[in-house]
């Protein structure tokens, strides 16, 4: 089923230092994120842009069809649409080139995190997907979820002590 590209918020500019909670889908919700090397030379990819853009991963969750992230702009200039562009359009290229297939859908979802939003709290909702999917039994076991950031345990620990 065709659904228009999500739409950003018109008057905010996704630049600075801001949190967002990302969902990027694979191109037809394929299961592109099934096999350890895809999802550690996406990783890679990730990492490496950004640190140069200047972006804090605080979560992220490769699921089989889609990616979950919480991101944090580190500095003024940190523009998220410049980022993640820079990282579909990378990681998409080497995964076409292994496979003749596109990675990525057009467009993600995202969430501008409030101050009053807890990061921690959205960090342990995108590490509870596998459990919820069963894919893990607990947070912290599924191999393709992690943060830069935190511990995992951290995360979870001081999500517990909150409830």
């Amino acid at each position: 089923m065709w659904r228009p590209r999500p739409g950003r918020l018109r008057q905010f500019e996704y630049r600075g230092c801001y949190r967002y909670f990302l969902t990027l889908c694979t191109a037809d919700r394929h299961p592109a994120f099934v096999e350890p090397p895809t999802v550690s030379e996406t990783l890679s990819l990730l990492r490496t842009f950004s640190a140069e853009e200047r972006f804090a991963i605080f979560a992220y969750c490769f699921m089989p069809d889609h990616l979950h992230l919480v991101l944090a702009g580190m500095a003024g200039d940190s523009s998220l649409p410049h980022f993640i562009s820079r990282f579909k359009q990378a990681s998409g290229f080497r995964h076409r080139q292994k496979t003749g297939q596109p990675l990525w859908q057009s467009g993600y979802f995202d969430r501008v995190l409030r101050d009053e939003e807890s990061t921690l709290a959205t960090c342990r909702y995108v590490l509870g997907n596998p459990v919820r999917a069963g894919l893990a039994d607990v947070i912290g076991e599924y191999p393709h979820a992690g943060s830069d950031v935190c511990r995992v345990e951290d995360i979870v620990g001081q999500a517990a002590s909150q409830d």
